[in-house]
């Protein structure tokens, strides 16, 4: 069981990681320029989306039920800040629209 968490901790974590930086840093394909309009905000959106694996599966290694629940809070902060990093874009353009 313990292997299962290491598991979902590294590829749901690592695996999207240079795709996030990429988007961070502005280094998309010129045939998704135009569909990602806010790539930067949408890359350091994504980037907390994918920490709360590793939030959620490495205290669980530990046993502590204490650990595990501090660190699941913290992983629901962080999913919700990466879902408002993400609508904030989308709220702007209502907006102004």
């Amino acid at each position: 069981m313990t292997w299962h968490w290491i598991g979902l901790a590294l590829i749901f974590s690592l695996t999207p990681f240079p795709a996030d930086l990429a988007m961070i840093t502005g280094r998309i394909p010129e045939r998704l320029r135009t569909r990602l309009t806010p790539t930067r905000t949408r890359g350091w959106a994504v980037l907390p989306l994918y920490a709360v694996a590793p939030l959620n599966a490495i205290p669980r290694m530990a046993g502590s039920p204490a650990i595990t629940l501090a660190a699941t809070a913290v992983a629901g902060i962080v999913a919700v800040t990466g879902c408002v990093v993400a609508a904030i874009p989308a709220l702007r353009t209502a907006n102004t629209a």
